[in-house]
């Protein structure tokens, strides 16, 4: 599989800031890096992206989770597996990416209340900035197509 622009920073070298600035937000230790990933992770499932998916499920086990867990994102609402944050972080995520029904509310009131019952407002701001470095990220993995992780790119 080859890369579509081999190397976008000598393109746009600005994107450097850009991503160092997201790596330092949703690091910031406001939510636990395990639920970041498993926001990325589940992300990357919705939008149907293979490199994401990979990556976040390569990471989750580096971080030693279960291989249960990291199966059964795909279905977490009925998973026993998660704790009742995750279970917020994840609501959040299906209703930032998945398509919404026209007319009603991406993200409704009650969905946000339930998620600040599990982190405060400066996790829940970093869980919005997750939200959109997904979004970010999403984009350029659909865009430039990179390999999934295990696999090297072609060359050009």
């Amino acid at each position: 599989m080859r890369l579509r622009i081999p190397d976008v920073n000598t393109f746009v070298p600005e994107i450097r800031e850009v991503t160092s600035a997201l790596l330092k937000a949703t690091g910031n230790g406001s939510v636990p890096p395990t639920t970041i990933s498993l926001i990325y992770l589940r992300a990357g499932q919705i939008v149907g992206n293979t490199y994401q998916a990979i990556r976040h499920s390569v990471d989750l086990r580096k971080a030693g989770e279960s291989e249960e867990r990291i199966a059964s994102v795909a279905t977490w609402w009925d998973a026993p597996y998660f704790t009742e944050g995750e279970r917020a972080a994840l609501a959040l995520t299906e209703a930032v990416f998945q398509p919404n029904a026209r007319g009603e509310e991406r993200v409704p009131d009650d969905l946000f209340a339930e998620a600040s019952k599990h982190y405060d407002e400066k996790a829940l701001s970093t869980l919005m900035v997750t939200l959109a470095s997904a979004g970010f990220w999403m984009a350029v993995a659909l865009v430039l197509k990179p390999p999934p992780v295990g696999q090297e790119a072609e060359s050009a």
